[in-house]
């Protein structure tokens, strides 16, 4: 409205500056009802825009009639206690009589204090003739010069990279609990060195994602010493890769794929990924199906009803196809080439509705990597393993803040792969670190990374 149009209202009357003002008020409320657009990541959607979760269908816990679970007895009793018998009854003081015979007795597990353990090691050095120095067992407890016991440092590690503790809770657990006194600079200086003596297996890891079948991508906002950067995951199966990059485009892409991929990738409908070069591609198809539903809700136009339902529709088909099983090869390829000639029907889609010409922009862009799950057996329809595997990292960017330096993010993305990748080929992390340790203090070699 310009300064003239107003001018003219207001010298109708009240009544038409009243008018003016509600209609006014209400266009704002009908904004505010239709929420952000559907295109809107949900990082970026105020918490109180975003709707509540409608409630689970079904009761939650086991069925009537399922037998129940109780906690397993454990292998080992550490200490045995006698309680002497009552003599009285407690509620109504009567004198008691001779106790059963038969003993009842009662397992209880719990964490008693403990105390670190403090040892002095003698060590006999020799001198050596030939190379004129010193020379002295290695002592395989600790690293070169280090107070900390490898033990501690994994541990300690771990409850941070690997579960997302932050530095201040864990310091409460050892002070308090464990009594063992340790500073966060400590505790820091024992993870970069941590983080420089497993980088082999770093390297390792992202040199195994690179050789898998199928990989898995995603990337989320990250911060280093107060600049915004992006944490990239690329996950298989069996191992998991984190690289902190200050690009969310193709220069941390090709920092990544040095040569082309011989795989499947899969990803969101990020355009980034488009460069890069693979087998194949399969976009995820959780993604569209939520969007669609999204625009649904405020969209009701006649254009994009019938183009959301044919979509739906479509999907829900390539879908159900992937999970039959019961049908010859023959038969799957003659249905998969159905399915895709419906979706270049769908590219051709014309529409004046804009959601209609969105998606149908995004059809055309991505749809050679629609139904990529149709012709590979191993390749899912979305990308939810990449989510599951970058939310550890979301959940330790809101507790822990991030990073403040460069090596920092170093030694996140280090150990934080390697603490994921463990976790995902059902290893004791503790166990597989502390060996390594020893076995790098004696030999000066690291062992391989534990699994396949």
């Amino acid at each position: 409205m310009t300064r003239e149009q107003a001018e003219a209202i207001y010298a109708l009357g009240k009544e038409a500056v009243v008018f003016v003002m509600l209609q006014m008020a209400a266009r704002l409320v009908g904004q505010v009802k239709d929420g952000p657009r559907a295109s809107t990541p949900s990082a970026m959607v105020p918490t109180y825009n975003k709707k509540s979760k409608r409630k689970c269908r079904n009761n939650r816990g086991a069925k009537p009639g399922h037998a129940g679970k109780r906690r397993e007895n454990p292998p080992k009793i550490t200490r045995q206690q006698d309680h002497a018998p009552l003599e009285r009854c407690p509620d109504c003081g009567e004198p008691l009589g001779p106790p059963n015979p038969q003993r009842r007795f009662r397992l209880i597990e719990d964490i008693v204090e403990t105390e670190p353990e403090v040892v002095r090691h003698s060590i006999a050095r020799t001198w050596c003739a030939h190379c004129h120095k010193w020379v002295e067992p290695p002592v395989a407890d600790a690293m070169p010069k280090a107070k900390l016991g490898h033990r501690v440092v994994a541990l300690t590690a771990w409850l941070h990279y690997g579960l997302g503790v932050t530095i201040s809770q864990l310091l409460a657990v050892l002070n308090h609990h464990l009594h063992f006194q340790l500073t966060p600079g400590g505790a820091m200086d024992a993870w970069q060195r941590l983080a420089q003596v497993l980088l082999p297996w770093y390297e390792h890891i992202g040199g195994q994602v690179k050789q898998a079948g199928v990989l898995h991508a995603d990337e989320t906002g990250w911060r280093v010493n107060g600049r915004s950067v992006w944490l990239w995951c690329f996950t298989t199966k069996r191992a998991t890769y984190y690289m902190i990059h200050q690009s969310r485009g193709s220069p941390a892409l090709s920092q990544f794929f040095t040569t082309a991929f011989d795989g499947v990738l899969v990803t969101d409908f990020w355009s980034a990924y488009n460069a890069v070069a693979c087998t194949d591609r399969q976009v995820c198809i959780s993604h569209l199906l939520r969007e669609l539903v999204a625009v649904d809700e405020h969209n009701t136009s006649s254009g994009w009803c019938q183009f959301s339902k044919k979509l739906k529709r479509l999907v829900r088909d390539g879908l159900r196809l992937k999970r039959r099983d019961d049908i010859s090869l023959e038969t799957q390829t003659r249905r998969a080439k159905r399915i895709t000639d419906r979706l270049t029907e769908l590219v051709e889609w014309e529409s004046e509705d804009k959601d209609v010409r969105r998606v149908v922009k995004r059809l055309r862009k991505h749809r050679e990597a629609f139904f990529a799950f149709l012709d590979y057996k191993d390749v899912p329809p979305d990308n939810n393993h990449a989510e599951r595997e970058i939310r550890p990292a979301v959940i330790m960017r809101k507790n822990s803040l991030c990073n403040q330096s460069e090596q920092g993010a170093d030694v996140q993305a280090i150990l934080m792969s390697i603490y994921r990748t463990v976790n995902l080929r059902g290893i004791d992390p503790l166990e597989a670190i502390v060996s390594a340790l020893r076995e790098y203090v004696r030999t000066g070699s690291l062992p391989p990374l534990p699994g396949k």
